[in-house]
């Protein structure tokens, strides 16, 4: 009785399954697919509720904040001008939150976008930097710059303000912050974002910070403002390379 009893158990467990399966393979044969293209009708009621928001949206990717006197290339190179042009904005903003700030950093892959010539837009800014990093400053052994110079001649330079970099096979021939060689037992500030702060993009040389204070400014309304306050000065966008960052055979 008892293996009647199992074998019966058994036997209904089967059956379930088998019903559920069938059901389930039931279900999903029921399902029907869509094809997401231009032959979709617009829900006119989503778009009337977006519809205000998207114009102001717009209006203010579009307003006018500066004017740019030349093309802002971007590329690999030891040192580009939208590359000058960032990290001039970063140690502008540095200096205004620290004035004991002395360099600016930031990576080529931080950087996604060129800027034209001309007029110079909000829009124009996001692109650069669509990223929501915000400012950090950290107060750095000189040992550790030296680390920093280190990274940068490694990696073909990077985007930089306040010094002057050599490099020759890789290695550092020239390093000056300031305009001074750098003392390895003195304390320097240099003014980044969050995310190399933090480690990002294989930045080592910032794991034994002496201090670090973290701002609720992001770095693209950093951008913005400096662009801003140079059209209020009356002047436009001219950077320039000036070989802070350079590589010699």
């Amino acid at each position: 009785m008892k293996h009647a009893a199992l074998w019966c158990a058994l036997l209904s467990a089967v059956l379930s399954l088998s019903t559920c399966k069938t059901q389930l393979q039931h279900e999903v044969n029921k399902r029907q697919y869509y094809q997401v293209d231009s032959s979709i009708v617009a829900d006119s009621r989503i778009i009337d509720y977006y519809a205000p928001y998207k114009q102001q949206l717009d209006a203010e990717m579009n307003r006018v904040i500066g004017i740019s006197d030349h093309y802002l290339t971007h590329s690999r190179a030891s040192e580009s001008l939208m590359g000058n042009f960032f990290a001039d904005a970063l140690l502008w903003k540095g200096k205004q939150l620290d004035p004991d700030v002395q360099a600016s950093f930031s990576t080529k892959g931080g950087i996604r976008a060129e800027l034209k010539a001309g007029e110079i837009t909000v829009g124009n800014i996001f692109q650069i930097m669509p990223f929501e990093n915000m400012v950090s400053i950290l107060t750095l052994h000189g040992a550790d710059m030296l680390r920093w110079a280190d990274y940068m001649a490694k990696t073909g330079g990077q985007p930089a303000g306040g010094i002057k970099l050599v490099i020759k096979d890789d290695k550092v021939v020239e390093f000056l912050v300031q305009g001074k060689p750098v003392d390895p037992d003195a304390k320097y500030k240099l003014v980044t974002y969050d995310y190399l702060a933090n480690g990002g993009d294989y930045v080592t040389c910032f794991d034994n910070v002496i201090a670090r204070q973290d701002y609720k400014q992001l770095v693209r309304e950093t951008l913005i403002e400096y662009v801003s306050d140079l059209t209020k000065q009356g002047k436009h966008i001219q950077a320039q390379l000036d070989g802070r960052v350079q590589i010699i055979q």
